[in-house]
């Protein structure tokens, strides 16, 4: 004999939106995802024992949870009147699918003893005679029974202090010291004048001056792997071996002109040293001797170098004494050789990227297109097919690929 049929959930639009959101979240918890589901299949009119089998759960779970439900929908109805936004609402309804407080022991340490077993967490383990670079449950447990905090616990117990007070010493992350909040207006001036250079590019290239984004990808790796790749076919993915044979490493010294999206005259060596990147530089010049050229560069010291203005002074005649390095003249430091080479009135200049802003070089998008679509699965049993496979790349992203980059980035704030 059938029992009663349940009690229907009705849902009104939006919170039927947002059970949905729930629901296909993929960083959401497994438990919310899956109460979310029952209230949604419940509002179809499937009784208990219907959506269990659909979900694969136990009927007894979807009874507590369209009850819980059920027995919430006037706070929910309440939460919409308010006017509540989608936020106020998701975190309303979270709330009511959220496991209810269990019932246990009572915490035995006082509030004042958690405080000091966080202070304790946030101090250096070094501070403490403890060699080790950040703490882990069972170090801290030993050092606040140690001091005196506690009389005993667990490192278990010490976790959940430290999950409480969302700490996490196990983990940590990179960050870089910005260097631009020393001087703000002259990074944000560094900025513009590179992004002012790629929206004038093309008016650049009329009037035929060739603005040109170059740098180096070094270390770029000859490896074979060990037995061919294996095609996908339909059902399994491509399958490529695991060990692999290194057979050395490249420097690609790369030119793009930002007026028409080409790699022009790339260099490909062993190193990147200052004379690599002054050959490199003469090399692409050679390409057309009479144009203008401005290089966009990062401010890598090979880029700044004695080389590089002897260069420039040579090929725009410049007789003017150049000094000596470290010593006197235009060669005496990085910043006077830097000056010297962003000159406006050379027909040769270099405009260089802020500190730490390599993102900001156009050349490192195309690396990226040529690590996608070459480097990252090809196999190289020498330097010279690496070389080869390379050059033949780039004349086919120049036939078929190539086109200028659509810069929208003007200066803080992003603006697209």
């Amino acid at each position: 004999m059938r029992g009663p049929k349940p009690p229907v959930v009705k849902l009104v639009p939006r919170l039927q939106d947002l059970l949905e959101k729930i629901s296909r979240r993929q960083t959401a918890a497994q438990h919310l995802v899956k109460r979310g589901r029952i209230i949604l299949n419940a509002s179809q009119e499937l009784n208990n024992t219907q959506i269990a089998k659909v979900l694969k759960i136990d009927p007894n779970t979807v009874r507590t949870w369209r009850d819980r439900w059920l027995a919430a929908e006037e706070r929910l109805c309440n939460g919409l009147k308010a006017g509540l936004s989608d936020r106020e609402l998701l975190a309303l309804i979270e709330d009511v699918l959220a496991d209810a407080p269990r019932s246990g022991t009572p915490d035995t340490f006082e509030p004042e003893q958690l405080v000091q077993i966080v202070a304790v967490a946030c101090e250096n383990p070094q501070l403490s005679g403890r060699e080790i670079s950040h703490w882990t449950p069972r170090e801290l447990a030993d050092e606040v029974i140690k001091r005196k905090v506690v009389l005993s616990i667990s490192p278990r117990h010490v976790g959940r202090v430290l999950d409480e007070a969302d700490l996490k010493p196990h983990m940590s992350r990179y960050w870089l010291n910005n260097k631009r909040s020393k001087d703000p207006e002259t990074f944000d001036a560094e900025v513009k004048q590179v992004c002012t250079h790629y929206l004038s590019a093309f008016d650049l290239h009329q009037a035929g001056i060739r603005l040109v984004s170059t740098d180096e990808k070094s270390g770029i790796q000859a490896l074979e792997r060990k037995h061919p790749t294996r095609p996908m076919i339909p059902g399994k993915v491509e399958l490529r071996e695991y060990e692999y044979i290194r057979h050395g490493t490249l420097c690609l010294f790369g030119n793009l002109e930002v007026a028409t999206g080409q790699i022009i005259r790339p260099s490909l060596g062993p190193t990147r040293t200052e004379e690599d990147f002054v050959a490199h530089i003469r090399q692409t010049i050679a390409l057309d001797p009479q144009a203008g050229w401005v290089f966009i560069v990062d401010q890598l010291n090979t880029h700044q170098s004695e080389g590089l203005v002897r260069l420039v002074a040579e090929l725009c005649q410049i007789e003017t004494d150049l000094g000596l390095k470290g010593k006197s003249g235009i060669l005496e430091s990085m910043k006077t050789r830097q000056a010297f080479l962003t000159d406006d009135s050379h027909r040769i200049r270099f405009v260089f990227t802020p500190i730490h802003t390599s993102w900001l070089n156009q050349i490192e998008i195309w690396f990226s297109i040529l690590v996608r679509k070459l480097l990252k699965r090809a196999s190289f049993s020498s330097i010279d097919e690496l070389r080869q496979r390379i050059l033949n790349f780039i004349d086919y992203f120049n036939k078929t690929m190539a086109k200028p980059f659509k810069w929208t980035y003007t200066g803080r704030p992003l603006a697209a």
